[in-house]
């Protein structure tokens, strides 16, 4: 599960780096690049790490936390930060699983 948080807080960073923003979830290309991306590594580790294969892609958006706390400090509207990055998990969870279940199905 360590190896999910490290794998996950180097792709927010990276993210964070390359569209340059504090908080990624403020990139203009969030939606179109960044997000998408982010559901493609919750599924690629929820198929690597089957133990974790449900929590690997709420482990991915909320390894967004500590970069935007490293970056952009901590305030009142990380709150609101923590909102959000539950909303963005869901669908995570949900590719993680899936995809944890599919490797599953395919080893027999």
């Amino acid at each position: 599960m360590i190896l999910i948080w490290i794998m996950s807080i180097a792709f927010w960073a990276a993210a964070s780096w390359f569209t340059d923003t504090a908080e990624p979830w403020d990139a203009a290309s969030f939606w179109t690049t960044v997000y998408p991306a982010a559901l493609v590594l919750s599924g690629i580790l929820g198929a690597t790490f089957l133990r974790f294969s449900l929590m690997a892609g709420a482990i991915v958006m909320f390894a967004q936390l500590p970069v935007v706390v490293a970056s952009a400090g901590a305030s009142p509207l990380l709150a609101a930060g923590v909102i959000y990055v539950i909303l963005l998990s869901i669908p995570a969870v949900v590719v993680s699983w899936l995809s944890g279940r599919l490797r599953r199905w395919c080893i027999g």
